[in-house]
């Protein structure tokens, strides 16, 4: 069984391949992601955003970061992305238990989340979402599509860590 969902994990669709971003997180991607920076406004305030994020199997793998420069915004900040993917989709987020990310700092607002929603189009989706923070950066990550592969999933959230 082991063997078979490393294989679905490795299918040609997907092509693995470690990425290091600026805010120090490695994320192995399975395809090669864009890089796209903008403003967000968190908690009133105007915060870069990072992004990055690629399409492959019929669905968008993607990785946020901002650096909300104060650890007093590192939790309400955890809340609003968690607002946001809800409110994004239309859907009430189903908790999956804590998002475990290795060098991130603790905090009990660091979530696996899924969802099942609509885009603004009408179409139903599925998002699988992870929410961690290190220091003052603050990570979302996820997984969109009409039907989200388990295992690609496990793959690209399992490959998260940070640099040492």
């Amino acid at each position: 069984m082991a063997c078979a969902c490393a294989l679905n994990a490795c299918s040609p669709a997907l092509d693995w391949r470690e990425v290091h971003t600026e805010a120090g997180v490695i994320a192995l991607f399975p395809c090669k992601p864009s890089h796209d920076v903008r403003s967000v406004t968190m908690a009133g305030t105007p915060t870069r955003m990072t992004l990055q994020a690629c399409q492959a199997s019929g669905a968008t793998y993607a990785l946020a970061f901002v650096d909300v420069a104060d650890p007093q915004r590192v939790g309400p900040a955890l809340a609003m992305l968690r607002r946001s993917l809800a409110e994004n989709l239309g859907a009430t987020p189903d908790a999956l238990g804590p998002f475990l990310v290795k060098g991130m700092s603790p905090n009990p607002q660091a979530d696996r989340l899924r969802l099942n929603g609509r885009l603004p189009d009408g179409r139903t989706v599925q998002q699988e979402a992870g929410l961690f923070a290190k220091g003052t950066q603050v990570f979302q990550v996820m997984v969109l599509g009409t039907k989200v592969d388990p295992e690609a999933t496990s793959t690209f959230f399992e490959g998260l860590r940070f640099a040492d």
